[in-house]
């Protein structure tokens, strides 16, 4: 039986792991899933951005460390990310697919050799918010709002994927949808869509991301 440990970013992908993805895992033969904050940052004052590289990296080795049977995972967004976390800088130079696999690949390359097996970074394109689009029928019939079925297709069916609602201040998946929907909120609103949406639909509609739940499902 194997174990896993995801290092989230915020409270809204910590439920996406706990009630989504875990009960997915447990038919993969895995004991326990669970989620945790980067940093401890429930117990911090100020929980905005996302913390350097280097002190993230200690802590998924110490998690590495501890426990040999453990993988851990990484579930970061492409849109906050520093550039000055592997692969950041030059990834935009690539086309949107490659990007979350390249990222990945130079953060496995900073990890200790022989831990590096058992890490398993995501890094969302661009956003957790693009989830949201994979099933605009899903999202608005889980929000109760027929309404916005209408909007959120319209900007879906301008993209590829959900994963290339490109990542400027202004077009970035969040800041779409707080245009559409006022007053927003991502833990109680992200949460329920994702829930409706389901893994199947999350997966095809974004490639990365289903590429990282079939290196955790193998």
């Amino acid at each position: 039986m194997r174990r896993l440990l995801v290092h989230v970013e915020g409270q809204t992908e910590e439920s996406f792991v706990n009630d989504v993805l875990r009960p997915h895992l447990t038919s993969f033969q895995y004991e326990s899933v669970s989620a945790r904050l980067l940093g401890r940052r429930r117990e911090r004052s100020h929980r905005g951005g996302v913390r350097a590289w280097p002190g993230v990296k200690d802590e998924i080795e110490r998690h590495l460390k501890q426990d040999s049977g453990l993988k851990v995972g990484l579930v970061v967004d492409f849109y906050g990310m520093p550039n000055d976390w592997p692969g950041r800088a030059s990834a935009s130079a690539l086309a949107v697919p490659d990007r979350s696999a390249a990222i990945g690949a130079a953060m496995g390359l900073t990890v200790d050799a022989s831990l590096r097996p058992r890490f398993f970074p995501c890094v969302l394109m661009h956003e957790f918010e693009a989830f949201v689009f994979a099933d605009p029928v899903g999202a608005s019939e889980a929000w109760g709002r027929s309404d916005l079925e209408g909007p959120l297709s319209s900007i879906r069916k301008a993209f590829l994927t959900a994963e290339h609602i490109n990542d400027s201040p202004e077009t970035a998946p969040s800041k779409r949808l707080q245009a559409i929907v006022p007053g927003y909120e991502k833990p109680l609103m992200g949460s329920l869509a994702v829930f409706t949406i389901g893994l199947a639909t999350l997966r095809q509609a974004c490639p990365s991301f289903g590429s990282w739940l079939s290196a955790l499902e193998q």
